[in-house]
C-alpha cells in the first residue's frame, strides 16, 4: 500500500490535490493511505514514513524548498514532487533530487503520468518480505503492507492491506524475525508496524486506518523511546 503526503498551506488547494491523487490511484486500482498537511513544519513532525510527498513551494514560515532540504538531510530518500505556481525554483529543485516539478493549476493528465512513473519507480525498489507456511503452502507477505500482528495463543492474525491472514507460529520466533524491521510489541497480544502509527497516548496506539491498539503499562516507556527513534530515522523533526 502506498503512503502519500500532500503539503500545501492553502487548505482548498491541498484538498483539491489530494482528491485528484486519490481518484487517479483508485482508477489505477492502487491502494493508498493519503494524509494532508498545511505547513512544512507539520509535515516534518509526522510519524509516518511516506513513499511519495507532494510539496508546495510557496508556503509561509517554512517553505517547501527548505522542507525538502531538511528531508534530504535526514536521509529521506523517497519521492519528492514539487507543486508550485511559479517556475522560479525549477533548477533549485535538482539540488534536492525532486522527481517532478508540477505547475499550478495541475493538469489531470500530467498528474496521472507522473503518478504512473512514480509507482513504477517504487515497484522496482527492493521490498522486504516474510515467508509464512500454512497447510503445506508458503505465502509471501510484504512488511510494508502489514498494519499489525495479533497473537491468539499459537495463532497469528496478520492484519494488513489485503485483509486478515491467519497462520500458526510462536510469538518468540515472530519477534526475532521482525527485529530491526520497524515493528514493536506494544502489548502481549499485538506487534504493530510503526510506519502506520498516527498517534498514541498512555492507553492506546492509533493507526492510520483508525484502528486502536492497547499499550501495556510496562511497555509504554519503551514504546515512546522506540517511536521517537523511528521518527528521527524517518526524517521527523523533533
Amino acid at each position: 500500500m502506498l503512503s502519500i503526503a500532500v503539503c500545501d498551506d492553502e487548505i482548498l488547494e491541498c484538498c483539491g490535490m489530494a482528491g485528484k491523487i486519490r481518484g487517479i490511484l483508485e482508477e489505477m486500482k492502487i491502494p493508498c493511505t493519503l494524509r494532508q498537511f498545511n505547513s512544512g513544519q507539520e509535515l516534518l513532525c509526522a510519524i509516518e514514513d511516506f513513499d511519495i510527498v507532494f510539496l508546495d513551494i510557496l508556503m509561509k514560515d517554512l517553505d517547501g524548498m527548505r522542507t525538502a532540504h531538511i528531508f534530504r538531510e535526514k536521509k529521506f530518500d523517497k519521492i519528492l514532487i514539487f507543486v508550485s505556481s511559479s517556475r522560479k525554483y525549477v533548477f533549485e529543485a535538482y539540488d534536492v533530487e525532486a522527481f517532478q516539478y508540477l505547475l499550478k493549476p495541475v493538469d489531470g493528465g500530467k498528474l496521472k503520468r507522473v503518478l504512473q512513473r512514480a509507482v513504477l519507480k517504487l515497484e522496482k525498489r527492493p521490498k522486504e518480505f516474510m515467508v509464512i507456511n500454512k497447510e503445506r503452502q508458503s505465502k509471501k507477505l510484504f512488511l510494508d503492507n502489514i498494519f499489525y500482528f495479533e497473537i491468539r495463543g499459537r495463532k497469528i492474525d496478520v492484519h494488513g492491506a489485503d485483509g486478515i491472514f491467519t497462520y500458526y507460529e510462536q510469538i518468540g520466533a515472530l519477534e526475532n524475525q521482525l527485529r530491526g524491521k520497524g515493528f514493536f510489541r506494544c502489548h502481549k497480544s499485538y506487534l504493530i508496524n510503526l510506519k502506520y502509527v498516527d498517534g498514541y497516548d498512555r492507553q492506546q496506539v492509533i493507526l492510520g486506518n483508525g484502528e486502536k491498539i492497547g499499550i501495556a503499562k510496562r511497555r509504554y516507556e519503551d514504546f515512546c523511546q522506540t517511536i521517537l527513534e523511528y521518527m528521527r530515522a524517518a526524517g521527523g523533526m523533533l
